[in-house]
């Protein structure tokens, strides 16, 4: 039985799916993110939505459409994995793909050699969860893979910026870094079901809210809200509900 009834039912909640969903279209939509393309080796904003069929069919590539559907099954994904769904994982795997080539296009060439990893982390989550892991508390190995992560993620995307070009300014390879490092270290605990996985993706969500804030991206201000909402509800619900008993009547 929950021992906090409320927050499980809340966390696997459809309403929150449809909040959140609607929550990232009209964010991208108000800031007509979807109006953005790829095309002559540049990234172009504001072509109106009746015009961007057109630019399409003589070879552009849809950047903002792209990026915008693309975190909303990133978020969807999310919530699949707060509700113990191993589908989180799946969809996981297929949104890191689309990710890795927007973030690509957007300036980050070392996303060519940090995202492959991020994809195998979610196959490993999914390839996991599968066989049947459950819900731990913090060990050793825990902190180990924090640490391990945060290396990994300076070394990859200094790497990249070294080997690929794109933007190598020190103050943006370091944001890059850091929050490669912390979703990189949460990814990776998440492969063994560590509750405290909801404390990596809650230091993240802060991080990014104060970055967009600093930045007066009030849209992305918003977007960042639910999901560190999200997340402290999922690390409630993970650390005091644990693992979902089979047979019981929340649908999987």
């Amino acid at each position: 039985m929950s021992r906090l009834p409320v927050i499980r039912n809340i966390v696997q909640s459809n309403w929150l799916d449809l909040i959140g969903a609607v929550l990232i279209f009209s964010v991208c939509y108000f800031r007509n993110f979807h109006g953005t393309i790829y095309a002559d080796g540049q990234i172009q904003f504001g072509i109106p939505f009746s015009e961007l069929w057109s630019h399409v069919k003589e070879g552009a590539y849809p950047l903002g459409l792209s990026s915008t559907l693309g975190a909303i099954f990133s978020m969807l994904a999310t919530r699949f994995v707060s509700k113990q769904k191993n589908s989180g994982n799946m969809i996981g795997i297929f949104t890191t793909v689309n990710s890795g080539t927007n973030d690509f296009l957007f300036g980050n060439a070392s996303a060519v050699i940090t995202y492959p990893l991020t994809f195998f982390t979610h196959s490993l989550a999914y390839k996991k969860w599968r066989e049947g892991e459950e819900i731990k508390s913090r060990d050793k190995f825990y902190y180990l893979i924090i640490i391990v992560a945060m290396l990994i993620a300076f070394a990859l995307v200094h790497l990249g910026a070294y080997f690929f070009g794109g933007k190598t300014d020190g103050h943006f390879l370091l944001i890059v870094s850091l929050t490669f490092g912390i979703s990189l270290g949460a990814t990776f605990s998440n492969v063994f079901k560590y509750e405290d996985t909801w404390v990596s993706w809650s230091i993240y969500n802060v991080v990014q809210l104060i970055k967009n804030t600093m930045q007066m991206n009030m849209a992305n201000v918003v977007k960042y809200i639910f999901y560190l909402i999200n997340a402290a509800l999922t690390l409630v619900d993970w650390k005091y509900n644990g693992d979902i008993v089979k047979g019981s009547n929340i649908h999987l």
